[in-house]
């Protein structure tokens, strides 16, 4: 408990999660070698998140997604950003936490593959440390999503549609979705106020 007291009170929230939703540039269509840290995207369209590409195509009859998936085409899309972690966090750990993608997103950080997260409606994240280049000097993030319809049984969206996020962590901290409160018994009493009993437990990573 003292050790996580002291990782606490060195970083308010606001510091310890940034938005990471602008300065993205997006690519609709597939884009061989696009997971490549040096690969050229300086056509790419500028947009910051949350962002929908099948909104913002024309509506296809003929489209798979049928009805349910409001005659909108999916396909796959591509999302680049640059970032850099100052020189005066270097001793903690960065982690990238995407809300949701929709769907199928595969995720690269200076060309080193993170995994694919074949889903679209749940969050996830990746530790992005040990990829990182030295503070101060850019890093590139890649996302792959494939939206190969028809997936859903209502309209989906394509893209990387929730907020995205970077959390810098002390080498001690909770873990991802680490608290958990349940309330097992609550009491009436005799003059008709009430008591309860509150369970509160928390994982603590220590990296």
């Amino acid at each position: 408990q003292v050790v996580y007291a002291a990782a606490r009170q060195s970083m308010t929230a606001s510091e310890r999660r940034l938005s990471f939703n602008d300065g993205w540039l997006f690519h609709l269509g597939d884009a061989a070698g696009a997971e490549g840290a040096a690969y050229d995207d300086s056509t790419w369209r500028k947009l910051s998140l949350p962002h929908d590409w099948s909104i913002e195509l024309p509506f296809d009859k003929k489209s798979p997604a049928g009805n349910g998936g409001g005659f909108l085409n999916g396909g796959i899309g591509w999302y680049r950003k640059a970032f850099t972690v100052p020189a005066n966090e270097a001793e903690r750990s960065v982690v990238i936490d995407f809300d949701g993608v929709y769907m199928n997103s595969e995720v690269w950080v200076n060309g080193h593959y993170l995994g694919k997260r074949p889903y679209g409606y749940s969050s996830f994240q990746y530790d992005v440390t040990k990829y990182l280049n030295a503070p101060g000097t850019p890093n590139q993030i890649a996302v792959k999503v494939n939206n190969n319809q028809p997936t859903s049984r209502w309209y989906s969206g394509s893209g990387i549609y929730r907020n995205v996020w970077l959390d810098k962590l002390a080498p001690v901290h909770v873990g991802q979705w680490g608290t958990y409160v349940t309330v097992p018994q609550i009491n009436q009493l005799a003059d008709g106020s009430h008591e309860a009993l509150v369970n509160l437990s928390a994982t603590i990573e220590n990296s």
